[in-house]
């Protein structure tokens, strides 16, 4: 069963890694060897299957603007989150901000990030529709099967219409073969413009997602299926720091620990963190020794299956909404930060709070 609870988060693991690499043009070597290498220290250490995945926020903004955003400013907000959550965990201060942040805020948010996924999603599949609607058909098909992942299955689908397009990545595949490649460090190739744009961009607007759902979110999780193996949200906030650090400075993308992920490993089979080693493991290999065979795997990957991936990342996403309840001040407070998150997480986040203080002290009524 860990086996098979290791590729429990591949949903999310799957759409990010896919984006970053196909739309944004990033060397996998870097982001799979900072996944495994994490993944593996996550389940050696916590011992239960914590969740390692890319920051949403960033991921998000990132491939849905491939022409604005460059890799020195994916890399500078992955070293100024880092330094953030590093501080703020080796502080104190994440608990004055844990006990400020309020769950329909945070769950605004994530509501607004999965329908930007789903809108920029249905774009894509209308340039492929043939090739879409069969993506969609697979998905719903094995969406619950805990053998065969829809998203492996879609990811499979993919690569053979690409080699169906292009029958010569048969040999580009057959020359790039197996060999050791070393990562580049990300951390060199920050000019001073990529670092402030990624600041003001990505890494300022991640800040109430990671709080809410990496944080916050992940240690209630944790605690409440693995009560004998309890975190701090102190211990996770210094652990967002060094990953994230690393994980750049080798060229990775922004990481986190999600709570849906945990979800994922847990309703496969994972019940110990060897499930995380098991995929850790095989992504190290992988990012290693086959790194150039997945940039040519990737390389020509069908718009259409890529608009599946995104929108079924956006459906899990914004699936999260049903956790509101029915209370109308907090859905309503969910709403409208999802609508300004829309446009900008950060002034979403500020909204949404201040909204939701306003309601509290009935300084406003609604």
């Amino acid at each position: 069963m860990e086996f098979a609870g290791a590729f429990g988060d591949l949903g999310t693991f799957i759409p990010f890694v896919v984006g970053y690499i196909t739309i944004n043009k990033m060397d996998p070597l870097g982001i799979l060897l900072s996944f495994g290498l994490f993944k593996i220290f996550a389940g050696l250490y916590f011992k239960t299957p914590m969740p390692i995945q890319p920051m949403k926020a960033i991921g998000g903004a990132a491939i849905a603007n491939p022409e604005l955003v460059t890799h020195g400013m994916i890399w500078g907000s992955g070293i100024f989150t880092g330094l953030l959550w590093l501080i703020m965990g080796l502080s104190g201060a994440i608990d004055i901000l844990a006990r400020i942040t309020k769950k329909p805020v945070v769950i605004g948010i994530m509501l607004g990030l999965g329908l930007s996924f789903i809108y920029d999603g249905i774009k894509m599949i209308a340039a492929e529709p043939i090739i879409g609607i069969i993506g969609v058909v697979i998905t719903f098909l094995f969406l619950t099967n805990t053998r065969f992942p829809a998203m492996l299955l879609l990811l499979l689908f993919g690569i053979i219409i690409s080699f169906i397009r292009a029958p010569e990545l048969f040999s580009e595949l057959i020359k790039t073969g197996m060999h050791l490649r070393l990562p580049e460090f990300g951390i060199l190739n920050i000019d001073r413009e990529g670092m402030i744009n990624g600041i003001l961009m990505l890494g300022i607007p991640q800040i109430p997602l990671t709080l809410g759902n990496a944080i916050i979110a992940i240690t209630a999780e944790n605690n409440r299926l693995f009560p004998n193996k309890k975190v701090k949200e102190r211990t996770i906030a210094i652990d967002h720091g060094f990953m994230n650090i690393f994980s750049t400075a080798i060229g990775g993308v922004p990481l986190c620990h999600g709570a849906g992920g945990m979800a994922g490993h847990v309703r496969f089979g994972a019940k110990t963190g060897g499930a995380l080693v098991i995929l850790g493991v095989m992504l190290v290999i992988i990012g290693l020794f086959f790194s150039d065979s997945v940039a040519v795997l990737f390389k020509i990957f069908p718009a259409g299956i890529l608009g599946v991936i995104l929108c079924f990342a956006g459906l899990e996403l914004a699936s999260v909404a049903k956790g509101i309840g029915w209370e109308k001040e907090d859905a309503y407070v969910m709403l409208a930060t999802a609508g300004i998150s829309l446009w900008n997480i950060g002034v979403g986040f500020l909204a949404g709070l201040i909204l939701y203080y306003a309601i509290k002290y009935r300084i406003i009524k609604v």
